[in-house]
């Protein structure tokens, strides 16, 4: 048995990789480097550089390496973008999908874990938002994650694809051990900018909104440690071939910090202050988002272990500190398709 991981070159496939390999799983890395780096993978492995949709390509993979769990990462991510480019969005998130798990189907793949997002929730009318609330995205991004769930589920039923939809909520971080980490220029990440800016690597970061009705006025949201979230993806695993059912759960922690505590965060971490600009509001953010995390914890052998945000903001800082240190981009080397 072998676990094909999509996009595993990337900043939560990556971590989730070296989860996977440190508990003894032979891992298939499927990833076209468009963000992803070869570098972040456990050495000596390399990615197989391709697409998703791809189907003669994941079918081959599929046979080669008697893949038996697909753990799908690829996509784009960015919500002002999906704003720009919407059928970009549909075609790299939803038409891809639709065509791995078609491909996973017809080739006896057993299990399947996708990559879905708290922002399928858009603005929940309660606080926290559970899994059975309404789904109304406020982006295409969020739209473009919402039709895979219902594809996954639809097939899933259909042809007895067990699966687990993981909704995550703003996810942050880098492994305690440096092995792996963001990378990605110009990333959107609110601690991975902070971070930046705090070391001179950014003029500043800037704050979309100060007047939202939250206690200090700006956006609120669920940080989860990257490294917890991977250790999610290896108890999801676990459960779909234990035998458990098929099942959609938040990944978050159950509280929700503001842009300003974020900041103060940072601030804190490295000892001096650095600049902000506080901005009009964007198009497509959340207010609050904070996930009611029950579920997770009762369904799947998973508690998180980094619930701490001056943690989470520690190991995202000695990433960046790392990466100004290596004075060099990381390796894009992969196995040609």
């Amino acid at each position: 048995m072998a676990v094909l991981v999509t996009g595993g070159a990337g900043y939560i496939g990556s971590h989730t990789v070296h989860e996977l390999v440190d508990a003894g799983e032979r891992v298939v890395v499927l990833d076209n480097l468009s963000t992803g780096f070869a570098s972040s993978l456990p050495r000596p492995m390399l990615p197989i550089v391709g697409d998703v949709g791809d189907q003669a390509l994941v079918a081959t993979l599929i046979a080669e390496h008697e893949i038996d769990a697909v753990i799908h990462f690829a996509g784009s991510t960015i919500v002002p973008d999906s704003i720009r480019d919407p059928l970009g969005y549909y075609r790299n998130n939803t038409a891809n999908s639709r065509a791995l798990i078609e491909t996973a189907i017809k080739h006896g793949v057993k299990h399947f874990i996708f990559s879905s997002t708290a922002a399928v929730y858009g603005n929940p009318p309660h606080v926290p938002v559970s899994e059975d609330d309404p789904t109304v995205p406020l982006s295409p991004y969020g739209w473009s994650k919402l039709m895979t769930e219902v594809m996954l589920r639809d097939a899933g039923a259909a042809h007895g694809l067990r699966h687990a939809i993981l909704r995550y909520f703003n996810v942050a971080g880098a492994d305690p051990k440096l092995r792996t980490g963001l990378s990605t220029a110009g990333a959107t990440h609110l601690i991975k900018v902070a971070v930046e800016a705090a070391l001179g690597r950014r003029a500043r970061i800037d704050v979309f909104g100060d007047d939202y009705p939250t206690p200090d006025g700006t956006c609120i949201r669920d940080f989860i440690h990257v490294s917890d979230l991977a250790r999610a993806h290896l108890a999801a695993l676990r459960h779909l071939r234990g035998g458990g059912d098929s099942a959609t759960l938040n990944c978050g922690y159950g509280r929700g910090y503001s842009v300003r505590e974020v900041i103060g965060a940072v601030r804190r971490a490295v000892g001096h202050d650095f600049g902000v600009r506080f901005a009009g509001r964007r198009e497509g953010d959340i207010v609050v988002s904070v996930a009611a995390a029950g579920r997770i914890r009762a369904l799947l052998d998973w508690k998180p272990e980094l619930d701490d945000l001056d943690s989470i903001v520690r190991h995202a800082l000695a990433w960046e500190r790392r990466l100004m240190a290596q004075h060099e981009p990381a390796s894009r080397e992969a196995i040609p398709a």
